[in-house]
């Protein structure tokens, strides 16, 4: 289907963090509804062994937290195929460990990657989202934007932030036609989730949690990043949307 027709169709969009997990599967079904997407993650993480053989894929490997990863990014997305319609900052990191013991660097490096690489790379996009008269920005926020847990404070402010960056945006942006969403994703099979899942008492508490019975896979959170970057969606901004099988409303 991709560049003959789709959803997507003539549309250009950049993903981050899509070697894996929910990145992975949004980026593959934007290209399976005809968009073509500027896909990014850490060099040597696999990106290029999914991707680099389309010709309606342009790999860029680079961390987001760079000085120079906005600009690239979005000049590849300008460059290669002449302008960006959407743009999913997807990249994040998590981190298990109890706030007493979090150290500075660790929580500077999860706010770096997760809060203030998102505001870096939205602004570079801002002038390429004008010039087509308006887009679509997709945040990953977390289930976490809205409660805490153990072990995950330094995580849980981070997607705070992201909620509120997002919404801040929304408002800033809405006159230029530029819509900006959060997802906030529960218990999600990813790479990033395994460590956690591989706990048996932490699967089964998710799986509990959820009135639907069961953990999310990456592709329940591509559908609804699919939706927000398509015409569909066209009155949709400033909002937070959770996908997490009802856990967050359970208790």
């Amino acid at each position: 289907m991709s560049g003959q027709g789709g959803k997507l169709a003539g549309k250009v969009a950049i993903v981050t963090g899509a070697a894996s997990g929910i990145g992975e599967a949004i980026a593959a079904l934007y290209l399976e509804e005809g968009a073509r997407v500027v896909v990014s993650d850490l060099p040597g993480g696999g990106l290029a062994e999914r991707f680099g053989s389309r010709a309606d894929a342009r790999v860029v490997e680079i961390d987001v937290t760079a000085d120079e990863a906005p600009a690239r990014l979005v000049q590849a997305a300008v460059g290669e195929f002449g302008g960006l319609d959407v743009l999913v900052n997807n990249a994040g990191i998590a981190m298990g460990k109890a706030f007493e013991e979090t150290t500075d660097a660790e929580f500077d490096r999860i706010m770096g990657v997760n809060v203030r690489a998102v505001f870096r790379l939205s602004r570079e996009a801002v002038p390429a989202l004008k010039a087509r008269g308006g887009g679509s920005i997709v945040n990953l926020a977390s289930i976490m934007s809205g409660t805490g847990g153990p072990m995950l404070s330094a995580y849980a402010t981070s997607k705070h932030a992201v909620l509120g960056l997002s919404r801040g945006m929304a408002v800033d942006l809405g006159k230029y036609g530029i819509r900006v969403n959060a997802l906030q994703p529960g218990s999600i099979w990813t790479g990033m989730s395994r460590p956690f899942m591989n706990d048996p008492a932490f699967r089964e508490y998710w799986e509990k949690k959820a009135p639907l019975g069961r953990i999310g896979d990456p592709e329940d959170v591509a559908v609804v990043a699919l939706f927000l970057a398509t015409d569909a969606a066209r009155f949709v901004s400033g909002a937070g949307i959770a996908i997490d099988g009802a856990a967050g409303v359970n208790f």
